[in-house]
């Protein structure tokens, strides 16, 4: 305001006061958002399933506790929401329906979003994307580009897997062998008993990491649009609650740092 202005009345500031006091800074407005987002979960128990067999996202340490990436996210959403998180193990094939089956509010497994799964469950806003590679023996011939009459390995219901029976069951002499995990595929890899694993790129760095000698990543990444969230029961307002604390947890760079401790991105 210019000092050739007149001075506005008594009544005018006193009126330019009240609504001065009553104006709330953004930042205020964000800590309140984000409090009643607490407010609607603080102090419930939230249980969430995962595999427990897919480093680096999930896995089952030594002493029978859980750890990965998943992990990580559900306790930093947890602590976001004021919420108690208690994380069980499920089997792959056995977490959708124990999901529905009500056995668990919430799976944070890795799971991929596909239209087949969205017909069942609802889904966040993703928390990762992935890329797949193919991971074979860096001694033989496996050639990305030329793909004939090889056995090539994945894990049942998975985007790669499907990717697998999609483009090469059947076709050019190829045999697809799925597994119940990836563990069981690498093994079959290392073993000779396949010739290529399709995996996600995240979960084939975590086996090369141990197994560095004679195996490695071939060819380009793949990009097939596999974007990773947390499938909760049809209609759940759970969902709307995971959502406004990933928000948090990604604005704020607890994400990206807890991406940066699993993955090394």
């Amino acid at each position: 305001m210019s000092n050739s202005r007149l001075l506005w009345s008594s009544m005018t500031i006193a009126a330019a006061l009240m609504l001065s006091a009553c104006s709330q800074p953004a930042n205020d407005a964000t800590d309140t958002n984000a409090d009643a987002s607490a407010a609607e979960t603080s102090g419930k128990t939230i249980r969430i399933a995962t595999e427990g067999a897919y480093p680096p996202f999930n896995y089952t340490n030594a002493d029978g506790s859980l750890a990965g990436y998943d992990i990580d996210v559900a306790n930093a959403l947890c602590k976001q929401m004021q919420a108690k998180c208690e994380i069980v193990a499920q089997d792959w094939d056995g977490i959708i329906p124990g999901l529905l089956a009500q056995k668990y509010d919430a799976v944070v497994a890795g799971m991929s979003i596909t239209p087949e799964r969205q017909e069942k469950v609802d889904f966040t806003e993703p928390y990762f994307s992935n890329t797949m590679v193919w991971l074979t023996d860096t001694n033989g011939k496996f050639d990305p580009m030329a793909i004939q009459g090889l056995t090539l390995g994945g894990q049942r219901s998975t985007t790669p897997g499907a990717y697998l029976q999609d483009n090469y069951e059947g076709k050019n002499g190829n045999t697809v062998q799925l597994y119940d995990n990836y563990d069981n595929a690498y093994l079959d890899l290392k073993s000779g008993r396949s010739d290529a694993v399709l995996a996600e790129k995240v979960s084939a760095k975590s086996w090369l990491a141990d197994n560095p000698e004679g195996f490695g990543i071939v060819g380009d990444e793949i990009d097939n649009d596999d974007n990773i969230a947390i499938a909760v029961r049809k209609g759940d307002a759970l969902r709307d609650d995971f959502n406004k604390a990933l928000s948090e947890i990604r604005s704020n760079g607890e994400l990206a740092r807890l991406e940066q401790a699993n993955f090394g991105q």
